[in-house]
């Protein structure tokens, strides 16, 4: 898994995924996804099963979680439990939560500022112009999806 962590005008929103879900979330930012929400409907043309999957689990932390009270998620954190890795940045401590790499890495869309900030990727080589494979109920289709980031976007490192 590589955490993937999302930066839009409203909130910051974390969530572990399979590291081919960089090229679709680039995809997504090159197609003019503005929002967390804009790019896990346009992920789901890409590979629906998983926009559905981190959309769900996004929506137990929301259910949980507020500015306010975050007990369940510091709980999580204090545990070590399943149920730590999709999530809102609510504080420091989900904020950091959000910068940890995984053994796969770590990769921040700021979607207002049209940046890609790989802060660890030791999956693959991220490219303005690349295709991916479409995935059907999770499995890998003979379907490719291509992507060009507009020249305003820029790729950090």
């Amino acid at each position: 898994m590589m955490r993937f962590t999302i930066v839009d005008d409203r909130r910051t929103t974390s969530f572990l995924a399979p590291p081919h879900v960089l090229k679709a979330i680039t995809a997504c930012c090159a197609r003019g996804a503005a929002s967390t929400r804009d790019v896990l409907t346009m992920l789901a043309e890409y590979d629906a099963c998983l926009a559905i999957e981190i959309r769900d689990q996004l929506s137990v932390f929301r259910e949980h979680n507020t500015n306010s009270d975050t007990g369940w998620i510091r709980a999580r954190f204090d545990e070590k439990l399943e149920g730590a890795g999709q999530l809102d940045v609510l504080d420091e401590r989900t904020r950091r939560a959000s910068l940890e790499p995984t053994r796969l890495g770590l990769v921040v869309f700021n979607l207002p500022a049209r940046r890609i900030v790989q802060v660890q990727n030791t999956y693959a080589n991220l490219q303005r112009s690349d295709r991916g494979r479409v995935r059907r109920n999770g499995k890998p289709t003979q379907t490719f999806y291509s992507y060009t980031l507009p020249s305003d976007w820029s790729i950090v490192p």
